[in-house]
């Protein structure tokens, strides 16, 4: 049994992680109040306590607007938070398992992105994010970077209101019976439950090294939004939003779609297509609130 820390465990992923992990390991769910990833000292002070042998990261400054509005804050969460605990995770010759995101990409592509295809963030988030990868890369060999997309998951996630897509489609859905979701942006919608079982089938190996870890398939917001509102059985009537009817406040990729080809060169992709995600969130979700 290894002891593995999970840094942001109180959030959306944190908490699906340390529940996965928590049968063949020895749990500890750090937050914002147990460690503070911008502070050195206070990493090294948290973890030597700890002595853990697997430190996850899903820890981070992912609002986007709010990293826009605040660069010097999310380059101190997302780079420098990242680089501290590389230090400090090699200090301690622990694995370092670092969640990322699709948004190092510009979009441009139109075709799914493997690990090979060279960045190109179009915001703060994108690039403080990227910066935090560079880090953890060249600093603790002893690495997993996991890029990934869209997530949601039962619990809230406390930097975007609470509420994830499915929730608020579904809320709005029942709320109005009708809705308008934006066409011009395709992703992999991927739940927290099926990242963090991958991330649990990888802390078992030594394949260190970058990997995409998205659902598979693609759709726009708006697929997205219909599928969910069949998959729930609900009667809403679903448009297509105006290309500036909900403008963007901050430069987002069109498609950022991830190949998870380094998960699949090694034998370990364990994600199912994205529609099965849904319907397993649905399923989990709906039995929880009527049990």
């Amino acid at each position: 049994m290894r002891k593995v820390a999970v840094i942001g465990g109180n959030g959306q992923l944190g908490r699906d992680l340390v529940e996965a992990l928590s049968a063949g390991h020895e749990v500890y769910s750090l937050s914002h109040d147990d460690i503070e990833l911008s502070s050195l000292a206070n990493v090294q002070t948290g973890l030597h306590k700890l002595q853990p042998e697997i430190v996850i990261n899903t820890a981070a400054m992912h609002h986007v607007e709010n990293c826009e509005r605040e660069p010097d804050q999310a380059y101190a969460v997302n780079a420098l938070g990242a680089r501290n605990l590389a230090l400090v995770t090699r200090e301690l010759d622990a694995v370092l398992m670092h969640v990322s995101t699709d948004y190092v990409f510009d979009g441009a592509k139109q075709t799914p992105y493997c690990e090979e295809d060279a960045p190109l963030p179009l915001n703060v988030y994108g690039n403080s994010k990227l910066a935090g990868e560079h880090f953890v890369r060249s600093i603790n060999p002893k690495h997993f970077v996991l890029r990934t997309s869209a997530l949601y998951g039962q619990h809230p996630c406390r930097a975007k209101g609470g509420k994830n897509f499915v929730d608020l489609m579904l809320k709005l859905g029942q709320e109005r019976g009708q809705v308008r979701v934006v066409a011009c942006e395709t992703i992999s919608p991927t739940s927290t439950a099926d990242l963090s079982r991958q991330i649990a089938a990888l802390a078992h190996t030594s394949a260190f090294g970058l990997y995409h870890a998205t659902a598979e398939g693609s759709c726009s917001w708006h697929e997205f939004a219909r599928e969910i509102f069949a998959a729930a059985g609900m009667k809403v009537r679903c448009e297509v939003a105006e290309a500036n009817e909900f403008p963007a406040k901050v430069p987002r990729p069109a498609y950022s779609v991830l190949e998870n080809a380094g998960l699949k060169r090694i034998g370990l992709n364990h994600f199912p297509h994205w529609r099965n995600g849904l319907n397993a969130y649905l399923e989990k979700t709906y039995s929880a609130v009527s049990s």
